[in-house]
């Protein structure tokens, strides 16, 4: 079975953008550590590939350097999405159910996927598809935006697995799903 793991920073009161998409806050709400990655690179060598939404993919093309170089990347997107030719042979969109995703990863033999995005890891999760989630608190509170969890249908267990905080005051919480709660 695939594992779909979620790594990923939050405003201590839950967003990951503000409501505009603009997630420069995670660069300036804190000093920098010179050479920490908050465990990043270990995380993404355990990787297969990725799943995302077509916002964040879209976000991505913009930054100077392309951050997921040498990983398959499927596209979740109704919306045809432009794919540079350089990036031809590792990006790719599908409009399918997350489990219809995996299914067509996993017989690709994809172990380990990173699943990014609002949107995305919110439809996972509520189709049991998350294994893990390791979630960085950055000591912000920005009042309003794109909240990382939306409603749920049943309550969802977590077991942390590790916390360790930084001298920046960054908090990384590792969580394991434990199971979900039935709704009433």
């Amino acid at each position: 079975m695939t594992k779909c793991s979620v790594f990923i920073a939050t405003s201590l009161d839950g967003f990951i953008a503000r409501p505009d998409g603009d997630f420069t806050w995670l660069d300036t709400s804190a000093p920098h550590i010179e050479g920490e990655d908050y465990g990043f690179a270990e995380f993404y060598s355990s990787i297969d590939g990725l799943v995302m939404g077509r916002k964040t993919y879209e976000t991505a093309l913009g930054f100077p350097e392309w951050p997921y170089a040498g990983k398959r990347l499927v596209v979740l997107s109704n919306s045809s999405i432009l794919i540079p030719p350089h990036l031809a042979k590792d990006v790719e969109q599908m409009s399918a159910s997350p489990h219809e995703v995996v299914r067509q990863l996993e017989l690709t033999g994809a172990s380990h996927l990173y699943v990014d995005g609002g949107l995305t890891i919110q439809g996972f999760l509520s189709v049991g598809l998350i294994n893990e989630i390791t979630m960085t608190t950055i000591p912000i509170l920005l009042g309003s935006g794109i909240p990382l969890f939306g409603p749920l249908e049943r309550d969802i267990l977590l077991q942390i697995i590790s916390s360790r905080s930084y001298p920046n005051g960054f908090v990384q919480t590792k969580y394991i799903i434990s199971h979900s709660i039935p709704a009433d």
